[in-house]
């Protein structure tokens, strides 16, 4: 099996890259009038803008011919279908099936998966409607006011993005936190204000052996119990999402309130099962379903549109044109949305550790760019940090701009001067500025000219910077869930693209081996491994001073 690079798809688009690679967006746009209409796409609610960027009619249709030749198609196909895409963990890849709202029937081994996602969103329906009620009580009768959720990776990530993002819909009396870090500083800070008579906690590993998660969840029923003192009282204020009954028993977890999912949803796709759990609390559940159907409009549109009208399919495409010809090392998600501020933290666990992959499926090394390094932080904020960097430094970054029409918060013009810099951005980012329209700036303001040619250079900006512009009429549980997953295929249509494995990722794994070696030695206050120099060497000063 030969690598995408030696397809005569991918020699015709580097051959393309070569006579395209010194245009200019606005000539692009003077050539072909059509241009911006023909360059937006509308898909459930979405509206997508990607007439700023380095790519004509014709660089579309060699990407689209690159995404046949590699059967994008198909392989969209298998995933809905159930088939075991993982091929390296041998398991199926059905996040789709946790929000399929058409009740479809979707089979693993020839199995409807189906009876089981809606058994769990029953269960979960029900017990989140006793907390939200106050129907679920502490251990000495009063109502639940806090809920903590503990969870490290696609466990907190994801509930947590979409909590923030759908704080509107929250009650005031009913508040969500999360603890993921194992530093103890994330633990006890978040206690620090909370009841342990009003506060529940969800510890979410599939596994429940989760280092990270189980210290953390340790800890938290030592909290509780060091006020409650009655180890029954565990029982009322913890609730497991796992599938280790026994661990969860152990824990003193009843399991009628341990709520499950399966080897086919991968942590980082998890928010739509039980792992959403938080989400539903905080929302309610009927607006948890709504982000389902969000979610699941979006998989329709994936699963049927043709390539040129299939919104995931053209923003990875299109990416993918950035990272291997235009060699575009990273990739910016600026959200103009103050309630979006952490999806793009959510989005560099969603890309990067899908498609931070260096072989194929076949196990043969590339020699093309695979996934590139994902950031951002919201507008205006990042405006008066970093965007410098994206105007007039050396690297070429795309970036994704994301905002709403209306604002929950209408306060004041507050909401359009937001969206007067997000429009404004994406302009000057295409147009830039040339030396001699910043020199003719400078003498209109009465600059020496000796003076203003010397600026000039400082002020001149080379434009030219791809952007997309994503809109939607509000930010609602719908539109949120139609955005998440525009993205999660987003990265699977480039892992597609690139014949790698979006779904593993044993990269993670090495870390954590090693550290449970090292957390042994630091217990016991003796090196016994053979580590490098550098690491002992870091060891011994880190034991000298811990014990003096």
């Amino acid at each position: 099996m030969s690598l995408v690079t030696q397809t005569p798809q991918w020699q015709a688009l580097q051959r393309h890259w070569d006579e395209i690679k010194e245009a200019r967006m606005q000539d692009l746009f003077a050539a072909d009038p059509g241009r911006a209409q023909a360059m937006q796409l509308t898909v459930a609610g979405l509206y997508l803008d990607y007439a700023k960027n380095l790519v004509t009619r014709e660089t579309l249709g060699l990407l689209f011919e690159l995404a046949e030749a590699v059967d994008l198609q198909g392989w969209i196909r298998r995933m809905f279908a159930g088939d075991r895409i993982n091929h390296t963990e041998h398991r199926a890849v059905l996040h789709v099936a946790l929000r399929n709202r058409s009740n479809r029937p979707i089979r693993v081994e020839g199995e409807d998966v189906m009876p089981l996602i809606n058994g769990v969103l029953t269960r979960m329906e029900q017990f989140v409607g006793r907390v939200r009620s106050g129907d679920w009580t502490g251990q000495t009768g009063r109502r639940i006011t806090d809920v903590v959720n503990i969870g490290i990776g696609g466990s907190n990530l994801g509930p947590k993005m979409v909590c923030a993002a759908l704080a509107p819909y929250q009650r005031e009396d009913l508040r969500v936190h999360f603890v993921s870090n194992v530093d103890g500083t994330h633990l006890v800070e978040t206690l620090r204000r909370l009841d342990p008579e009003t506060t529940l906690f969800i510890v979410a590993s599939k596994t429940f052996t989760t280092q990270e998660t189980m210290t953390n969840a340790a800890s938290a029923r030592d909290w509780l119990l060091a006020a409650l003192k009655e180890p029954a009282a565990v029982a009322r204020h913890f609730v497991a999402v796992s599938t280790n009954a026994e661990q969860v028993t152990a824990f003193g977890i009843d399991t009628a309130n341990m709520f499950g999912f399966w080897d086919w949803v991968g942590g980082r796709y998890s928010l739509w099962s039980a792992i959403g759990l938080p989400i539903a609390i905080a929302i309610g559940f009927e607006r948890f379903v709504e982000l389902l159907e969000g979610a699941h409009s979006m998989d329709e549109h994936f699963r049927t549109a043709e390539l040129p009208d299939n919104m995931p399919a053209i923003l990875a495409l299109i990416g993918m044109w950035y990272a291997n010809f235009a060699q575009a090392r990273t990739h910016a998600v600026l959200p103009y949305d103050e309630s979006l501020r952490f999806l793009p933290a959510y989005l560099q666990q969603g890309d990067m550790e899908s498609n931070g992959k260096r072989v194929t499926h076949e196990g043969l090394a590339v020699d093309y760019t695979t996934g590139p390094v994902v950031w951002g932080e919201p507008g205006t904020d990042g405006q008066h940090a970093f965007y410098q960097l994206i105007h007039q430094g050396t690297q070429l970054i795309p970036a994704d701009f994301i905002g709403a029409i209306h604002s929950h918060n209408e306060l004041g013009d507050h909401h359009l001067k937001l969206m007067a810099n997000f429009f404004a951005q994406t302009e000057a980012l295409m147009r830039g500025r040339t030396f001699d329209e910043a020199l003719a700036e400078m003498l209109a303001a009465g600059l020496p000219e000796e003076r203003a040619r010397l600026l000039a250079h400082h002020r001149t900006f080379p434009g030219n910077r791809p952007t997309n512009s994503i809109l939607m009429e509000r930010l609602t549980p719908r539109t949120l869930g139609v955005l998440i997953a525009l993205y999660e295929h987003r990265i699977f249509t480039q892992g597609v693209l690139w014949g790698i494995n979006s779904f593993d990722q044993w990269g993670v794994e090495l870390g954590k081996q090693l550290a449970n070696v090292i957390l042994e030695e630091l217990q016991r206050g003796r090196i016994k491994a053979a580590h490098d120099a550098s690491t002992r060497a870091l060891l011994e000063h880190f034991m000298r001073y811990r014990d003096a």
